[in-house]
């Protein structure tokens, strides 16, 4: 086989080499295909030839065929019926039945037309997508061909074509008036079919045909491709582009020929063979892989719109890329000759860019749209432009550069508009134009004048503003002058993704067809066909939208019907990629799974598109919402007058596909939606509201469409002529009634809440309604139904006589009559709910036979009332049949109201809901007739109620109960044993199941697996992840996407500025990620599935927040560009996710490397454009969360600054260096500050403007501040820590009080003065002055030694008073601590309050200074642990009322504690000094409190971290753990490979391997056990949890943690011994003694727990049977390694020298090996004992073994 393929390969090689002569490169491929007869004949072909040369072939010259070789030989042995099946098929033209000349038939057939020509277009491009990448994908070796791609791209072909020879027929059929065009296009299909049959011959693995016979076949597709679109004149509009795209892959080819010759070059000197071969192999790849690219181009480009289709040829591009490399790669490893080499390089380098002209040519063909004039490159220009100078705000030069730019462009764009107003023939649009170019000339003016005072003050922040406001004003003028040429734009973008997306859906429908044969659930497979079905309905819309909005560039209504229609179809679509991709892994066809994925995924991708261009294109279009309505529904107004001409006439015909029953339904279902519709369009009118009338118009019209469509089928299939015309004039009056509706809507919208209008409003809706009623009553069945009722109505008026007539029959006779006649009614109520789900001709005589049962069983009734003896009981029969009355009529209402809509939500439950009504009632009054035969009325009743429940069982779809399943289950269970009971008497053999314990094991059987199929979700995804198969990623982003652009967003809680806040975070997080990736693209591409996992991550959630802030954004303009800009983010998000993915898949390609690099830089930008439109939304709340920011970078810098002071290495910069050289400037810089802060609050009121400003300033003069008293405080030297750290402290809270500050005026922004957050705002400012005072006086306080202290006690004071009102905020922390953390913090305020009475007691400033820096640190400590560990999850509300109740008292008491210490300062006096012991013990008091509270917070589970004994169980625990991880070790491992010999029996290393692990198993379990054992001592009392017996039972404890450290380091010993041993790298020997130390070790630690456990304990005996399981794995594992051992030592058989001073050498050898071995062996037993002698010296004596 390799023979052979090396022989092609060398062929190909030689005939490259001729090129050179012809000059034409690879003549084979390039020639225009001739084949086209020829092609005819090969597919008519009798097939069974073919098959008898393949397996000659096959015999002669190939391997076996592998798996997937065979599943591919299957998939195409299939796809080949299926091709031979069309080709069959397309032989005869489809018959259609008669259509009529209406205006609805003529529109159907236009439609039908339109609708075959895109789906035969989508399907074309399929296939020869399908056919380029079979052509791509057998490219290389066989063996390294992934034939599951190639079976589902063979596939993806046949499925097409099976669906596209459908069409073909149809619309050959539809073509017929146009004489001879429907028979050449049933040919051109028919060539078409022929080509695919040779194609999948030539790919067969066991055909041996030669590569070039594939490329033809290919070639031959995409011509006969490109004939049979030009038949249905749906070749691509732009033939130049196909041309270009030719010349440019021919240009590829002959670079490579060329480069092909360079290389034979090389080749001819090379001196090493092995290198010359693989230059020419390189060589010939080379030139296959462009042949390839050339073949390819032939078959994509008549379809080259299809983004499938540029996917294939830009793949076979990558393959040329790959190939030009490798070929340079052999020819710089094959000769050092400097001139060969630089002509290969040049040559290649030739080849790579006509490469890159092609790709780009390719890729140019997406952003092409159509030519919009020379304006759009303008418009463009101006866009971008002035989003860079927006972006570059704070950078005055580069907003100089843009703002030149963007001068050119619009002087580009002006003379383009004046020039177009010259030529233009109409005078008013010329002055329109003329008037448009000079706004934008003077805008332009205004710009270029800002430009020039931003240059020339480049630090002025207003001269900034002034020229990002005139570049906003020149954006307006330019979207106003042009609003066409944009608009035309984007409904151009919008058509093309129409297409695309239309296409998708197409694919994946005829995907879902294919895997429907192979797919093993049918349920899943059920939903799909649902979601397909759904999506079919809605491409027509998209069809009819496209050529309606292309034909009619100019009208509104065409293009709002477009987007509508794009709108409407993106659910279907989204669900339908759902239900898709949930199907795929329960399909069994790997080929058919692989291509429903794919199509499932294309689909996905374009419906993200589909969504945003109909968005923007919704956005530019306006709202015109409610004037299109009106044009529709007076369009069907007009096509039903026209049906009704047609119907007197009798020509009405039905449309294909229609039928009496299913207009029906439509008519019936539509109606209600109509109603509802309508509902809201007044609801919305009234209120006033624009847009949602809009809407609300734009789904009544709908509504109305499909009303119309199905009255017009309803007149079309009724037999009787005035029916039809009552339907038809019915529904005309439907229209006209909307028609007022609507227009009456349009009035109510310019005067809301105008009392006439609502009225006239309200009567127009009442008539039509009316009319809707009368429409639905036209149906037929209806009005049978509606007849019953009104005979059901007269009967009962029998009911109302005052007196009862004379009976006329006996008692016994009226009872028979009577339980005959009810018998009979229920019957009928029975056939009548079965009627109702059938035809309507069923339903009508059911309803009519149950009005004439009701009739009769009425007047048994009243019979039997004469012949009761009472009066009561009179008025109760009587009752009883009005209750009867009233269930019938019911019942007769579901059954019609079912028969309308047999969708409607629960419409099923009512009716039989309706119709066990009428039984139970009918039970009720027999009941009361027969008290006097016991037993016989439960049997009747009985009998009944059964009769009445059978039909349930008829239909099990339908849900009677809201039971959930398992409630069924019970309840079935529930009954069964009822109803065994019941029938015990009858019969004593049944029995019943234990229903709960089912249930509970199934319960637990279904959490096991839902948390098995999690984690099985948590595993593949994060494979995915690694091996580049982002799928689930980019539904995620496109599912954000989605969310972002529905409606309205779930009730924003926040505000604007807390959303704005947190879009900030998550964007800035993208930008950060997309940076990662691209480094990662180059120095470790395996790292970016991850890092793609988190830009999705971020992502959804700034989606989530986007939504938010856009419903709280004002004004509303800036919600929408919110929104856009997320939107645009989320598109480049989608490209660099799959982008990471492919790079994953294929680490070394440089092409996608490049695109992944080129996709993050776009993310960047995208970035940026999200933060900038923020910025614009609140720029003075976005200066806030900036300038927050920084103040919060700066806090964490003090910490810093004053770890490093207190730890007295914060020095100054020179030795001369005072503080008082600082003092001033920090004074000045403080009052500075001062000033800042009254801004920020008028700020707050005043406008975003003044608070940007305030914001930034107040940012910039907190730096400088901390900078200037950093300085200060070093300048005091690090002699005196204590005083630095005071200064620095009083600056920190002035910064934090700065934060607060700036966060409060950020809430406060535009709200009213009376606003909550005006007062927070207040008194944010106010502890701002009282920091800024306390730094000063701590300023001044610095230098005077006598007050430093009392002045650092005062601050300290001050700040944790500040750090309470945190504390006691209502505010929820977002992390949790645990109680043991908020305890150690606890003991620092015992220290600190200690120091506060020495110093009290001293009275000397820098005792006081250290306690003042102390105190203010353990305080906040303390508050910030209290706090956090009390929100903990498992914390009571009452603890924790506690927990913040004692940390007030603890904080207030230490207050007062250092409030006394100054006293004491001032005048220290004895007794003073005495009150300090008062005030300390209080809050002793408080401490002792908070401790018992945090003990409460553990409940019983609380432990003192410092005791030994919870020592001991956390070592234990730790031990276990260390155990498990050494066996987990042991599981990967994998005995070594080695030659196996003829008479090996001993698989050792598996036995070796399986003891180690039962070992590591078994010591897990006993470590785990003796943790169990301790806890239980533990409770019993016998080690106590707060030791009395201290000594003692710490030093038990720590018995027991040594031996479990042993019984872990010996087994970690053990498996690294099992390990080496397994490598080969160990003795057995080693591997005993581990495993003897683990048995050692194991007995030591039974030893340690026995010494004070109760020997019957169930811990103890865990603990015991634990143990033995370690010595039995460890004696096992012994047993393996001694037999191993003694097995070796046989096997070693000496080889005995036979020359005799060799023998003596040998023996004197030997016995000294022996001598040092013994030596070796004392060493190593006194080794042994001295480690035993150190480690049992920290045991207790119980545990010491004899040393023996």
């Amino acid at each position: 086989h390799e023979y052979q393929l090396s022989t092609i390969l060398q062929q190909q090689f030689n005939r490259v080499g001729r090129a050179e002569h012809g000059s034409v490169a690879l003549p084979g491929v390039l020639r225009t295909s001739s084949v086209g007869p020829e092609t005819l004949n090969v597919g008519t072909m009798p097939s069974p030839q073919q098959q008898v040369t393949t397996g000659q072939m096959h015999l002669g010259h190939m391997p076996p065929l592998s798996a997937a070789q065979q599943a591919l030989v299957g998939t195409i042995n299939t796809s080949m019926q299926a091709v031979q099946q069309a080709q069959a098929d397309l032989e005869e033209v489809e018959e259609l039945p008669p259509l009529g000349n209406d205006m609805a038939s003529k529109m159907w057939i236009q439609n039908k037309v339109d609708e075959s020509k895109h789906e035969i277009h989508s399907q074309v491009g399929a296939i020869t997508a399908g056919t380029a990448s079979v052509v791509n994908l057998t490219a290389g070796d066989p063996t390294d061909t992934d034939y599951t791609a190639v079976g589902c791209a063979i596939t993806t072909i046949s499925s097409n074509l099976t669906e596209m020879s459908k069409g073909v027929k149809l619309l050959a059929a539809l073509m017929e008036d146009e004489v001879g065009s429907g028979q050449d296009l049933m040919r051109a299909a028919r060539t078409l079919t022929g080509a695919v049959s040779d194609l999948l011959k030539a790919v067969e693995p066991a055909s041996g045909e030669p590569r070039q016979t594939v490329l033809t076949a290919a070639g031959s597709i995409g011509q006969a491709s490109g004939d049979l679109l030009r038949q249905i004149g749906e070749n691509e509009t732009d033939e130049r582009f196909q041309d270009v795209l030719m010349n440019l892959a021919k240009a590829v080819a002959n670079a490579a020929a060329m480069m092909v010759l360079k290389a034979k070059n090389v080749a001819q000197v090379s001196e090493d063979t092995v290198l010359q071969n693989r230059v020419i192999a390189a060589a010939t790849q080379c030139a296959l892989s462009t042949s390839q690219l050339v073949a390819c181009a032939k078959v994509v480009s008549p379809t080259i719109s299809s983004p499938v289709c540029q996917e294939q040829l830009i793949e076979a591009g990558k393959l040329v890329d790959r190939s030009v490399e490798g070929c340079v790669k052999a020819c710089l490893s094959a000769t050092d000759d400097g001139e060969l080499l630089k002509a290969v390089s040049a040559a290649a380098s030739v080849v790579t860019q006509a490469l890159a002209d092609l790709l780009t040519h390719v890729r140019n063909y997406a952003s092409r749209g159509e030519p919009i004039g020379r304006y759009d490159q303008a418009t463009d220009a101006i866009m971008t432009v002035t989003e860079s100078i927006f972006t570059s705000m704070g950078d005055a030069g580069e907003m100089v550069k843009q703002a030149r730019l963007l001068a050119q462009a619009t002087s580009d764009l002006v003379n383009a508009m004046r020039s177009d107003a010259e030529a233009e023939i109409n005078v008013d649009n010329s002055k329109k134009l003329l008037a448009a170019a000079k706004l934008l000339a003077d805008a332009t003016a205004r710009m270029v004048e800002a430009a020039k005072g931003a240059a020339a003050y480049p630090e002025n922040e207003d001269q900034q503003q002034k020229l990002r406001e005139a570049a906003e004003g020149l954006r307006v003028a330019t979207n106003a002058a042009a609003q066409n040429a944009i608009k035309k734009k984007l409904i151009t973008k919008l058509e093309n993704a129409v297409k695309q997306a239309a296409a998708a859906a197409t694919q994946t429908i005829a995907a879902s067809q294919n895997a429907a044969a192979s797919n093993k659930n049918t349920a899943a497979h059920q939903q799909l066909v649902q979601s397909c079905k759904a999506v079919a309905d809605h491409i027509p819309q998209l069809v009819q939208g496209v050529r309606n909005s292309q034909s009619q560039p100019e009208d509104g209504s065409a293009q709002l019907a477009l987007i509508i229609a794009s709108q409407n179809f993106l659910q279907p679509g989204s669900k339908m990629v759902a239900s898709a991709k949930s199907s795929v892994p329960t399909v069994g066809d790997q080929a058919a799974a692989m291509q429903l994925g794919q199509c499932a995924k294309n689909l996905a991708t374009s419906l993200a598109e589909l969504r945003t261009a109909a968005q923007k294109a919704y956005e530019a279009c306006g709202p015109m919402e409610i004037d299109s309505a009106l044009t529709a529904v007076q369009t069907l107004r007009n096509e039903l007058q026209d049906a009704k001409t047609a119907a007197i006439k009798q020509q009405l015909k039905p449309l294909p596909g229609e039928s009496l029953e299913k207009c029906a339904q439509d008519l019936g279902s539509t109606s209600k939606a109509v109603g509802s519709s309508m509902a809201q369009l007044l609801t919305c009118a009234a209120q006033g509201n624009e847009h949602y009338t809009g809407v609300a118009a734009r789904e009544t019209a709908q509504a109305l469409k499909t009303l119309a469509q199905a009255a017009r089928g309803v007149a079309a299939a009724t037999a009787d002529p005035a029916t039809a015309s009552a339907m038809l004039d019915s529904a005309r009056e439907v229209m006209d009634g909307s028609t007022m509706l609507i227009s009456e809507a349009k009035q109510a919208l310019v005067a809301p809440g105008d009392s006439e209008s609502q009225q006239r409003l309200a009567q127009v809706a009442k008539s039509v309604s009316h009319s809707l009623s009368a429409c639905v009553n036209c149906l037929p069945g209806q009005k049978d139904v509606d007849m019953a009722l009104k005979n059901i109505g007269e009967a009962s008026k029998k009911l109302l006589m005052e007196t009862i007539p004379p009976c006329s029959k006996s008692f016994q006779e009226a009872q028979s009559d009577l339980n005959q006649t009810a018998a009979d009614l229920n019957q009928s109520a029975g056939d009548v709910v079965h009627a109702s789900k059938g035809t309507s001709s069923q339903l009508a005589d059911a309803s009519g036979k149950f009005s004439e049962d009701f009739d009769e069983f009425l007047d048994a009734g009243i019979e039997m009332a004469g012949h009761t003896q009472s009066k009561e009981d009179q008025f109760q029969v009587i009752g009883n049949l009005k209750n009867i009355s009233m269930a019938s009529s019911k019942l007769l209402l579901a059954a019609k109201s079912l028969s309308v809509d047999p969708g409607a939500a629960n419409a099923k439950g009512l009716l039989a809901a309706a119709a066990r009504s009428v039984t139970d009632s009918i039970n009720q009054l027999i009941n009361l007739c027969t008290q006097q035969a016991p037993g016989q009325k439960e049997c009747d009743n009985a009998l009944r109620e059964l009769e009445a429940v059978r039909g349930l069982l008829d239909n099990p779809n339908e849900p009677v109960n809201d039971l959930s399943y398992f409630d069924c289950i019970e309840s079935v269970m529930e009954s069964s044993k009822v109803l065994g009971e019941s029938m015990a008497g009858i019969s004593h053999n049944c029995k019943t199941g234990d229903a709960a314990l089912a249930h509970d094991a199934i319960a637990e059987a279904t959490q096991l697996m839902r948390e098995a199929v999690d984690d099985l979700m948590v595993t593949l995804n994060e494979a995915a992840s690694e091996v580049g198969i982002v799928g689930g990623m980019v539904d995620s982003i496109a599912d954000s996407m989605g969310k972002l652009g529905e409606g309205t967003p779930p009730e924003p809680e926040g505000s604007f500025v807390d959303y704005q806040t947190t879009m900030v975070k998550y964007s800035k997080a993208i930008a950060v990620t997309a940076q990662e990736m691209m480094t990662k693209s180059v120095s470790g591409p395996e790292e970016l599935g991850s890092l793609a996992s988190q830009v999705t991550g971020d992502y959804s959630q700034l989606a989530l927040q986007g939504h938010l802030a856009a419903a709280t954004a004002e004004p509303e303009e800036i919600g929408v560009q919110i929104k856009l800009r997320v939107q645009e983010l989320g598109h480049g998000c989608i490209v660099l996710v799959q982008k990471a993915g492919a790079l994953q898949s294929c680490p070394s390609d440089s092409i996608t490397k490049r695109e992944l690099i080129e996709g993050a830089r776009v993310v960047t930008e995208k970035v940026s454009m999200v933060l900038s439109v923020l910025q614009a939304g609140n720029k003075g709340t976005q200066a806030c969360i900036t300038a927050a920011s920084a103040v919060s970078g700066i806090i964490a810098d003090l910490g810093t600054t004053i770890m490093f002071a207190s730890a007295s290495t914060l020095n100054a910069e020179t030795d001369t260096d005072s503080f008082a050289d600082h003092r001033e400037n920090i004074l000045k810089t403080a009052k500075a500050l001062v000033e800042d802060t009254k801004n920020l609050v008028s700020g707050a009121a005043s406008g975003q403007e003044k608070l940007a400003r305030a914001a930034q300033s107040s940012a910039t003069t907190i730096t400088q501040l901390t900078d200037v008293v950093k300085l200060g405080a070093a300048s005091i030297g690090p002699d005196d820590p204590e005083t630095q750290v005071v200064l620095l402290n009083a600056v920190k809270d002035v910064a934090k009080a700065l934060g607060e500050l700036i966060g409060a005026t950020k809430c406060a922004a535009g709200k009213a003065a009376d606003d909550s957050s005006m007062f927070q705002l207040k008194s944010a400012a106010k502890v701002m002055v009282t920091n800024v005072t306390s730094l000063l006086k701590t300023v001044k306080a610095v230098e005077d030694e006598a007050t430093r202290g009392t002045r650092a006690l005062e601050a300290t004071i001050e700040c944790i008073r500040q750090e309470l009102t945190v504390f006691q905020s209502k505010d929820t922390p977002v992390k949790f601590t645990t109680p043991e953390e908020f305890i150690r913090m606890t003991k620092g305020i015992t220290t600190a309050t200690a120091k506060a009475v020495a110093a009290g007691n001293s009275a000397r400033q820098e005792d006081v200074i250290s306690t003042a820096n102390l105190s203010r640190k353990v305080i906040a400590d303390m508050l910030t642990a209290c706090k956090v560990s009390a929100y903990h999850d498992g914390v009571s509300e009452e603890v924790r009322g506690r927990a913040l109740l004692y940390g007030t008292e603890c904080t207030n008491g230490y207050i007062r504690l250092l409030e006394h210490v100054l006293q004491v300062l001032q005048r220290p006096t004895a007794e003073q000094k005495q009150h300090l012991a008062v005030f300390s013990k209080r809050v002793a008091g408080a401490v002792t409190e908070l401790i018992q509270t945090a003990e409460a917070m553990k409940g019983t589970e609380w432990v003192d971290p410092e005791d030994p004994t919870v020592i001991a169980e956390t070592e234990l625990l730790g031990a276990a753990a260390s155990i498990e991880a050494a066996a987990k070790k042991l599981e990967q491992l994998k005995p070594r490979a080695k030659p196996k010999q003829a008479d090996e029996s001993l698989d050792f290393e598996e036995q070796i391997l399986e003891a180690a692990k039962s070992i590591a198993a078994a010591t897990s379990a006993l470590v785990k056990s003796a943790s169990a054992a301790q806890r239980e001592l533990v409770a019993q009392g016998k080690v106590g949890s707060i030791p009395a017996n201290a000594e003692d039972d710490g030093q038990w404890s720590q018995g027991l943690i040594s031996a479990a450290r042993m019984v872990a380091a010996a087994t970690s010993n053990l498996c690294e011994a099992a390990n080496a041993s397994v490598q080969g790298h160990a003795t057995e020997e080693k591997l005993i003694s581990s495993a003897k130390q683990v048995a050692a070790s194991t007995a030591q630690l039974l030893v340690a727990c026995k010494v004070k456990a109760d020997q019957d304990s169930e811990a103890m005996k865990r603990l015991q049977a634990a143990g033995n399981a370690v010595k039995r794995a460890s004696d096992n594992l012994v047993k393996a390694a001694q037999k191993a051992a003694f097995d070796k030592a046989d096997d070693e058989n000496v080889v005995v020298k036979t020359k005799f001073v060799g023998g003596i050498a040998q023996i004197i050898a030997a016995q000294e090996e022996m001598l040092r071995k013994e030596r070796e062996l004392e060493e190593a037993r006194k080794k042994l004992a001295q480690i035993r002698q150190q480690q049992y010296k920290f045991l207790p004596s119980e545990l010491r073994e004899d040393e023996d």
